[in-house]
């Protein structure tokens, strides 16, 4: 019976101590970044071309423009889609390239992007969408979009 009250007694022992250690774990810092969807309860008219933030909170990066990209391409939280936002954008788009420069941000996609979408509205929604989650970044005033290294002939309704 002491041979058991002992083995409890070091167990427990041993369970408060990695409790410790784990709470003086070094956490990996984050960052906020901000991914921006439609909302159907902020813009009822559903106006195709505005966009509402998201915040997301993001690994410590030097790419935070490709995070918040990520992020929007991740979709939404159950929570966010009952607060009525929904994405434009389809499933599984890659982002092939990514460049900022001289305020214009340069962002190549693959044909993920363009697959089966059709309509004026939903194409200003999905540029809305991308273009938003940029320019949220101080060295963003401008951005330019592209499938697979292709400008003119894109996200056409």
């Amino acid at each position: 019976m002491k041979k058991e009250i002992w083995i409890l007694i070091i167990l427990a022992i041993l369970i408060v101590v990695l409790a410790g250690v784990l709470l003086m774990w070094p956490k990996a810092e984050t960052i906020k970044v901000k991914a921006y969807f439609n909302n159907s309860k902020m813009d009822p008219e559903f106006s195709c071309n505005k966009v509402f933030a998201v915040e997301r909170e993001v690994p410590k990066t030097d790419a935070v423009a490709r995070a918040a990209l990520e992020e929007l391409f991740e979709g939404l939280t159950n929570t966010e889609k009952n607060a009525g936002f929904f994405t434009s954008i389809n499933l599984g788009v890659k982002i092939q390239s990514l460049t900022i420069e001289n305020g214009t941000a340069k962002v190549d996609f693959d044909e993920q992007l363009e697959y089966q979408v059709g309509g004026s509205c939903r194409v200003s929604a999905i540029r809305a969408q991308i273009t938003e989650t940029l320019k949220q970044f101080p060295t963003v005033k401008n951005v330019v979009i592209s499938i697979n290294g292709r400008t003119e002939d894109i996200l056409q309704p």
